[in-house]
């Protein structure tokens, strides 16, 4: 989903920046630049040797999206700072940063960009662009660039999120971050119903139990909420329907599979929460930034969530981070997935992209060192300890999770459920949102009609899916 909120939440001489202030008027998170290089510094090598990463010495200029705006200090600084040190080893490659006020990448906005190909040299997208960038012919396979001499911790960075940017065996991006769901815990709310805030349910019934006695404890607390609105309510029945080991489409991505005995049981059980146990809470029809209210503000247990929600709480809400707890997916069979990356622009430069590549490398996948230069980010007044982005495996998980706890701004132990307990991964259908829209439907049915027919809302939702998957 990710994130609209789906989170839909993009120097003279060596170094150039293009600062936000000085780009306002674009109309898409980035303007094109030429396809075609010219022979004025801005590479021209494209019989160059694929596999061969970028010589220090090729003088290039790259555009790149989703520069942090100036409303956000911290970020920008770092950013400045990370073009700088990467110009130490390449610097004759000269980085424009492109940014756009409000959201980096708003849905409409993005898909104009790409219609209009507009998109910058290296340009942000979601785990779930990818067949919409790929049918308007948007993004460089870049298979042949990428190997562990451009990347050189290449096979440290989980299979699952490289797989999100494959297809047909192919790679057209490289990942920014990543998220798995897991549920999201009041920790106060849970000592004073009695349980245990290090041992989050593990099973949907033992959310039933818990969601009850947080209930109980009066005063308009809700023990467990649901989205049924925006998208978001289809988006958490996909993410249950994994848990318990289901699926939302089948195999062939052309039939909708969640008309069965496991979609029953899910819709059964959140009606059940709502009705009998009165868990859910009154008001219903919620959408993304409703239950982080909630749960902000002592007034709801747990819900399922992405880890990033802890620090938007405690960054915009006023939160506290000792607040909250997190435990893996209840059920366990396999979590909802997403995340972000950048894609290269189609018909660019062999240069271009050799320098694309070594940007990305530095910045965004290198331990240590840009995004995940925790040191410098605690420094710098910005959360560290949240539980994701880390889509790290062997040594590189070892070393990042290390320097994560070691300059934490948060209690991590109060992840350790959720980091100590990994569930499988697993990506969203295709034609997710449209998808989504439908099974709102089903969320908003079961939870604000005592009498639903279950069974009806499922059948309805299935025969409207599979319409939508007819259209791919």
């Amino acid at each position: 989903m990710r994130r609209a909120r789906f989170r839909r939440t993009r120097r003279a001489g060596a170094v150039t920046l293009v600062s936000a202030l000085t780009l306002t008027a674009l109309a898409a998170c980035g303007t094109s630049s030429s396809s075609d290089d010219d022979d004025n510094g801005n590479g021209n090598s494209a019989n160059a040797d694929p596999a061969v990463p970028l010589d220090p010495k090729t003088k290039v200029t790259i555009t790149i999206d989703c520069m942090p705006p100036a409303a956000k200090k911290a970020e920008l600084k770092e950013w400045n700072e990370d073009v700088e040190e990467f110009n130490k080893t390449y610097p004759n490659v000269t980085v424009q940063g492109r940014s756009t006020p409000g959201q980096c990448l708003e849905p409409p906005r993005f898909t104009a960009m790409l219609k209009a190909k507009s998109q910058p040299d290296v340009f942000y997208t979601y785990f779930t662009d990818l067949a919409q960038v790929l049918d308007n012919d948007g993004a460089q396979d870049i298979t042949a660039y990428v190997n562990d001499k451009s990347v050189p911790l290449l096979k440290d960075i989980d299979p699952d999120v490289l797989g999100s940017l494959q297809q047909d065996g192919k790679l057209y991006g490289l990942p920014t971050s990543n998220y798995r769901m897991g549920l999201l815990i009041n920790r106060s709310l849970f000592e004073k119903a009695g349980l245990d805030p290090d041992a989050p349910p593990a099973t949907w019934e033992d959310v039933r139990t818990a969601a009850k006695k947080i209930a109980g404890l009066g005063g308009g607390v809700s023990g467990f909420g649901e989205y049924s609105a925006a998208n978001t309510g289809g988006w958490h029945f996909t993410a249950q329907m994994y848990s318990l080991g289901g699926d939302v489409v089948d195999a062939s991505g052309k039939k909708a599979a969640f008309n069965d005995a496991i979609g029953k049981q899910v819709a059964e059980n959140l009606h059940a929460m709502r009705w009998e146990d009165d868990s859910m809470g009154k008001t219903q029809l919620l959408k993304w930034g409703d239950l982080q209210k909630q749960i902000a503000t002592d007034k709801l247990g747990m819900f399922l969530a992405a880890p990033d929600d802890i620090a938007y709480m405690v960054q915009q809400l006023g939160a506290k981070y000792e607040n909250f707890g997190m435990g893996p997916i209840p059920g366990g069979k396999n979590t909802l997935s997403g995340g972000n990356n950048y894609m290269i622009k189609k018909g660019i430069s062999s240069d271009k992209i050799k320098a694309a590549i070594a940007w990305l490398d530095f910045k965004n996948l290198s331990v240590g060192k840009g995004q995940f230069d925790w040191e410098r980010t605690k420094a710098d007044g910005l959360p560290v300890g949240v539980p994701q982005p880390n889509f790290w495996l062997n040594d590189s998980k070892t070393k990042d999770d290390a320097a994560r706890t070691r300059y934490a701004t948060m209690p991590v132990q109060n992840f350790k459920a959720f980091m100590d307990n990994p569930v499988q991964g697993k990506a969203e259908p295709p034609k997710a949102q449209e998808i989504y829209k439908v099974l709102d439907n089903v969320m908003s049915g079961i939870l604000t009609n005592k009498n639903a027919d279950v069974d009806k809302l499922l059948s309805t939702a299935e025969t409207q899916v599979n319409q939508v998957l007819a259209n791919q």
